[in-house]
């Protein structure tokens, strides 16, 4: 059977700066069925200069032309707030996550003792930072959007430490993903390059990548989710709302099931029709006792509870002990 997909709810800065719209959005979570939420943690002066312009999809969808350090000043969460969610999500019995965008917050979600710990797409080639993330010994998530085979893997030869399990998330930074950009084919790449377990992060609009990236070998999932697509913020639009996050939880746990374990079998509930679909060996025509089973006196048809069609060669030829009747099953 499959390893269980891991998949994450991405909660990001989707709350607004507001704890409350916070924990809704991990009750919302829990409803629709996904295994953890991930917020992000950081100090914002400590992540951007005064002096870094927003991406276009920001200016876009916060209707604003103020500084990117202004805009996600109104985004953060304090220290404390995150003691909070994660004391909430125990309490519930989901994983909480956070992504850390600076040392300082990886130090403080190290205290908090997290199982697993992601990389956002932006630190891929952030030498100080990428070495305070390979001293956790914890299974790491690495986005890898805006990056080139040399970029991850040159991440990985300072993440690779022996406590460490890396899982390498494909990912594109663009919200949303156009589907031209969205090259689910890199899953298949990274397992062949680097024999590491591979998921995707997803900003596309709809959950059919997600579910297509599972078949290819995904074994964790990403997806933005919002309360209200229509909510001010730069990642709402691009997000899946509640129903469609509840419509991929499910979608992925079929396709885990179906996906099987590569056993070519009959399964049980197919056997039931065996007969039914299956043909035997019967008479073509009247054929008398004495006679010689040929080609020309025998044919298959349904059911398939008598004399297989598999052994054909094994009737022609044979003599007949009794008369046969048109459609009567052959016995040899």
């Amino acid at each position: 059977m499959n390893k269980r997909v891991f998949i994450i709810a991405e909660a990001g800065v989707n709350h607004n700066g507001d704890i409350n719209l916070a924990y809704k959005m991990i009750d919302e979570a829990i409803n629709c069925g996904v295994d953890a939420i991930k917020f992000q943690t950081f100090k914002s002066e400590n992540v951007v200069s005064k002096y870094a312009k927003m991406a276009e999809y920001q200016k876009l969808n916060t209707k604003t032309e103020e500084s990117q350090l202004e805009m996600i000043k109104k985004l953060e969460l304090s220290f404390n707030d995150f003691i909070k969610l994660k004391e909430y999500c125990d309490k519930k019995n989901i994983v909480f996550m956070s992504t850390p965008f600076d040392i300082e917050s990886i130090n403080f979600l190290r205290d908090l003792n997290l199982n697993y710990y992601k990389i956002p797409s932006g630190e891929i080639n952030n030498v100080p930072y990428l070495m305070e993330m390979s001293k956790l010994d914890k299974e790491i998530f690495l986005s890898t959007g805006m990056s080139t085979l040399g970029d991850v893997e040159f991440a990985l030869s300072i993440l690779d430490k022996p406590n460490n399990k890396i899982v390498l998330l494909h990912c594109n930074t663009e919200y949303p993903t156009p589907m031209e950009d969205v090259n689910l084919r890199v899953l298949d790449t990274y397992k062949k390059a680097f024999n590491l377990d591979v998921g995707y992060s997803d900003h596309t609009k709809g959950i059919e990548i997600p579910i297509a990236a599972v078949s290819l070998g995904a074994i964790a999932i990403e997806k933005h989710f919002t309360l209200d697509k229509n909510m001010v913020g730069p990642d709402h639009k691009a997000s899946a709302d509640i129903n469609e996050l509840k419509q991929m939880v499910t979608a992925i746990r079929n396709i885990e099931i179906a996906l099987g374990d590569g056993v070519k079998k009959v399964t049980n509930s197919e056997k039931k029709n065996i007969n039914i679909a299956r043909k035997s060996i019967v008479a073509k025509v009247n054929i008398l006792k004495g006679e010689k089973f040929t080609e020309d006196n025998l044919t298959c048809k349904r059911p398939g509870n008598g004399i297989s069609p598999s052994s054909w060669y094994e009737v022609i030829e044979r003599v007949a002990t009794r008369d046969f009747t048109i459609d009567e099953m052959i016995e040899i």
